[in-house]
């Protein structure tokens, strides 16, 4: 399997358990149309995050890739959101941003330590 593919996954997840997180926090967690419609933005700019960074030359660098990828996922999330009709709250970006950056940054820093820590062969 290719070296991206689960840094790939793993940002996905990431975006997935932020959209669960955040639509249970409202009670909305029970329509699959209500997550896609949340999800779609956040993933596309996930997408395009990866495409700006060429995260898949090298997807584990917390800079600039990580953070590349954090900054678009997020402020094209919300473009995204804005055009599709769907609400920006000041609160809702602070969140997006501590969240996502928790985690897409947080993976890649458990990964480095895992890899540095490995004996080498």
């Amino acid at each position: 399997m290719r070296s991206w593919v689960w840094p790939g996954v793993l940002d996905v997840i990431a975006v997935l358990v932020f959209v669960a997180i955040g639509r249970a926090s409202h009670d909305e967690a029970g329509s699959v149309t209500g997550f896609l419609t949340t999800a779609w933005p956040f993933l596309a700019g996930l997408a395009l995050g990866w495409a700006v960074t060429r995260a898949w030359n090298g997807p584990l660098p917390l800079w600039p890739t990580g953070v590349g990828i954090w900054i678009v996922t997020v402020a094209a999330g919300m473009v995204l959101r804005v055009i599709s009709g769907q609400g920006t709250a000041g609160a809702f970006i602070i969140v997006a941003l501590l969240f996502l950056g928790l985690v897409l940054l947080g993976w890649r820093t458990v990964a480095k330590f895992f890899m540095n820590a490995a004996p080498s062969s």
